[in-house]
């Protein structure tokens, strides 16, 4: 059946109302390419497009060339369709030629081949074989070149062409490309899944513009049960570039008895719309080895048999006026031919114009290699080509960490939870808490993104508090400082215990903050190779042209790769410095009474109340922060200012202290004896001479009676160390006073660490090597070698001879292509 919308001309309308018969329509067309110029220049055209096509499929050229393609299911009849218009018999039905491999048949009408002469197009080139004369030989090609593509890409079908030239008398200009036909069902043996590859390739097929459809289907199918239709309609919902062909048409005959029956089924105008216009066509049915001219005499008999029986055997007839242009092989073969060729002659001037540009284009590939070629002999230009390249790359990444916001941060950026999940680094060690920094769902890069995991690694390092240890851990610290004499042993077991869990609990993150960061910076590598290329398309090549050279690609990546993690090496070991400078035990941290005024009420309180919410030193820009972050700042606002032990009153701080160290200068008694009770004596020194232990009785009436409970003091020996006697720990107990001053040590360490410390390192030591150093170290990894080592990134075993391949492949494409434009310009010419 075929579509008439767009490619069918519609009829005109006489004085009368009623049109013209297409007859007169496809006799006006035929007459016109009968006349001596206008079928010299038909002649030309085609030829022009077939050597154009050849060109196309041999180099992979998208080329918008006029193609009719043939479509339908299997056993629908294309391979007969096929032979009748190639006006000889092959056997193609045997070597279901059109199942597994498109077919690219060119008809070339010369009236000088009496007998067929067909060639075939050699795999991978624009060349034509020697001429196959024996129906039998041609059959075979297509079926073991079919075998041996299949047999190499180790698939059931293939989209690859085979491009078969066939010059004869009796064939007509025309080109069509053959197409697996539609399955339900897979062979046997076959994967299951091919019926889908069919149906996909075949659509992929037809779906260009350009293409002229021709789909085939069987008279006995009814239009409301047609499988393949839907397939169409998803190409061409119209039919406007559709040709609808109802073969074995001699098989529905029988069932037409009256004029009406026969005129709404050639109609179909119900299924397929008004405009749509079927062609119906019969065939030869006898497979037998005939003649080529019986064979040709056979299917003008079965022309004149359908009309004749459409005039005869049904009662009145049919509309002769209306469907005599669509009954018969001879008719369809009359407009396939005449489409197509006006088809050629509206897409010449495009297709010369497209040439023109190919041609252009090819050209300037042409001298490109033309350079690489010459550029491994010249190891100077090309020393200077890649500094050039190497340097520009260097300024972009630069350019990058100081907020160049080019490419589009929407496709190359990434957000906090993608570059977690990219990098393999994963959450925070040891945090429980949901760290989501500010503009965590927005895509960064460069610096934006480096300066977002800088503030996720404070909101982390906020998040931790001083764990709490076991009164084991403390008696052990404790006892120990005290048998060292003084009176400080609480203050320094805390100062201790802060210490050792600021190393055990902060060293992580901060390795972890190390990664996230190279991480970060590693990215900044393809971002500034899409910057270089983008810069290039804009304001010319001003690089160097480096395309091409993979290993010189390569060696800069991994030096560049190197050079980071080099970075992240170096700035572990600086904050791994800082960290052991903050908890030494020569370290002041701990007894820095002015730092609770400076970080304790500003940092830390911002970081402890909402590690999410924004310091002087970020912004919320994702919409998703907005609401949360000013939730934070009024409950930060509403929020009580936290007060430590050393923001008291200055007098009440006085007397403490003179409290404290009036107790720390008392004398402390020797170790009783086991003779006395343990659980009274303090440290067992007896008043001389009586042997009565005075000191432990004032000690203990002390203890007792006044109500203090300095921690530095409650040291009894086998005593009261922590706890009353029943087990429970007491309000001020010595253990409590100790984990106290040591979560106040605790947070002192973290935040001189996070805020004096380790946030200008990662700055420095990250940021400024990149912008300073990244040039040097680059030039001195890939440029300060000898010529023959610097060779090996440009010139590998063998690179040579593909670069020499590759410029004659673009050669014979650019001689090939100027000889097709030529071509069309005489074509243009004559138009």
């Amino acid at each position: 059946m075929a579509a008439t919308n767009a490619y069918l001309t519609t009829p005109s309308k006489t004085p009368a109302g009623k049109s013209h018969s297409r007859r007169q329509h496809h006799q006006s067309a035929m007459a016109d390419t009968t006349s001596t110029p206008t079928a010299s220049s038909s002649r030309s055209r085609f030829e022009a497009y077939n050597r154009l096509q050849a060109a196309a499929v041999a180099f992979g050229e998208k080329l918008p060339i006029p193609e009719i393609v043939a479509v339908g299911g299997q056993s629908d009849g294309k391979s007969s369709l096929l032979e009748a218009l190639l006006g000889f018999r092959f056997n193609v039905r045997e070597v279901e030629m059109g199942t597994r491999r498109p077919l690219i048949l060119q008809m070339v009408h010369d009236p000088d081949a009496p007998d067929p002469r067909c060639r075939f197009q050699e795999e991978d080139s624009d060349e034509y074989g020697s001429p196959v004369v024996l129906a039998t030989a041609i059959a075979d090609i297509i079926k073991s070149r079919t075998d041996a593509l299949l047999k190499k890409t180790k698939t059931a079908v293939s989209s690859k062409p085979i491009v078969m030239r066939a010059e004869y008398a009796h064939c007509p200009n025309l080109t069509i490309i053959d197409t697996p036909g539609f399955v339900l069902k897979a062979k046997k043996g076959e994967p299951e899944n091919t019926p889908d590859e069919i149906l996909s390739m075949v659509k992929s097929l037809a779906s260009p513009p350009h293409r002229i459809l021709l789909f085939l289907q069987q008279s006995s199918v009814e239009w409301c049960s047609s499988l393949w239709l839907d397939a169409i309609r998803d190409i061409d919902p119209t039919f406007k570039r559709t040709m609808i062909v109802v073969s074995k048409f001699d098989n529905r005959l029988k069932e037409f008895t009256d004029r009406w029956e026969v005129d709404r089924y050639l109609s179909a105008s119900g299924y397929l719309g008004d405009s749509v216009h079927p062609f119906f066509v019969a065939l030869p049915k006898d497979r037998s080895t005939i003649s080529n001219d019986e064979f040709r005499r056979q299917i003008s008999q079965v022309d004149s048999e359908v009309l004749r029986h459409l005039r005869e055997g049904v009662k009145g007839g049919f509309d002769e006026e209306k469907f005599r242009p669509y009954i018969g092989f001879g008719c369809l073969k009359e407009y396939l031919e005449s489409e197509l060729q006006k088809r050629y002659k509206e897409a010449a001037p495009a297709t010369l114009a497209l040439l023109e540009q190919r041609c252009s284009e090819v050209s300037i590939e042409l001298s490109k290699m033309d350079s690489k070629i010459q550029a491994t002999s010249d190891v100077a230009q090309l020393r200077r080509f890649a500094m050039l390249y190497a340097a520009s790359i260097c300024n972009h990444v630069g350019a990058l960490i100081d907020g160049a916001a080019d490419p589009a941060p929407e496709q190359w950026g990434k957000t906090t939870a993608e570059e977690q999940y990219e990098s393999s680094i994963g959450a925070w060690p040891g945090v429980t808490a949901d760290i989501r920094p500010p503009n965590a769902t927005l895509r960064l890069y460069g610096g934006a993104a480096f300066e977002r995991v800088m503030h996720e690694f404070r909101c982390a390092a906020y998040s931790i508090e001083c764990p709490s240890v076991s009164r084991e851990k403390v008696a052990n610290i404790l006892l120990a400082h005290a048998s060292r004499g003084g009176g400080s042993g609480a203050t320094q077991a805390a100062a201790e215990i802060a210490r050792a869990a600021a190393r055990s609990w902060l060293a992580p993150l901060l390795d972890t903050a190390c990664d996230r960061l190279a991480f970060v910076l590693g990215n900044l590598f393809d971002l500034a190779l899409e910057r270089d290329r983008n810069r290039d398309s804009q304001y010319g090549n001003k690089s160097g042209n480096m395309d091409g050279y993979v290993g010189f690609h390569a060696a800069l990546r991994h030096a560049y790769m190197r050079f980071i993690k080099d970075l992240a090496k170096q700035c572990k070991e600086l904050v791994r410095h800082h960290l052991d400078s903050v908890t030494s035990p020569y370290s002041l941290v701990c007894y820095e009474n002015e730092f609770q005024a400076g970080f304790g009420s500003s940092a830390v309180s911002i970081y402890k109340s909402n590690p999410g919410s924004v310091g002087s030193f970020s912004l919320e820009l994702s919409d998703c922060g907005t609401l949360a972050q000013d939730d934070a700042m009024r409950d930060q606002e509403n929020r009580p200012p936290e007060k430590s032990a050393l923001q008291t009153t200055p007098g009440k701080a006085a007397a403490e202290a003179r409290d404290s160290l009036r107790e720390s200068q008392m004398t402390v008694p020797e170790t009783p004896s086991p003779d006395q009770p343990c659980d009274l004596t303090y440290g067992g020194a007896k008043e001389l001479g009586n042997g009565v232990d005075v000191g432990a009785r004032k000690r203990v009436a002390r203890m007792t009676g006044n109500g203090r409970n300095p921690d530095h003091m409650r040291i009894p020996n086998g005593g009261l160390l922590f706890g009353s006697r029943d087990g429970g720990v007491r309000s001020g107990s010595a253990y409590s006073d100790i984990c106290s001053s040591a979560a106040q040590h605790f947070s002192r360490i973290r935040g001189v660490l996070v805020e004096r410390n380790v946030t200008s390192a990662l700055n420095s030591g990250f940021l400024t090597p990149c912008r300073d150093r990244l040039v040097l170290a680059l030039g001195l990894d890939l440029f300060a070698v000898n010529d023959e080592k610097f060779m090996d990134m440009f010139v590998a075993p063998g690179a040579i001879d593909v670069l020499q391949n590759e410029r004659q492949s673009l050669q014979k494409r650019q001689k090939v292509l100027k000889s097709c434009l030529n071509e069309f310009k005489s074509v243009a010419r004559a138009l």
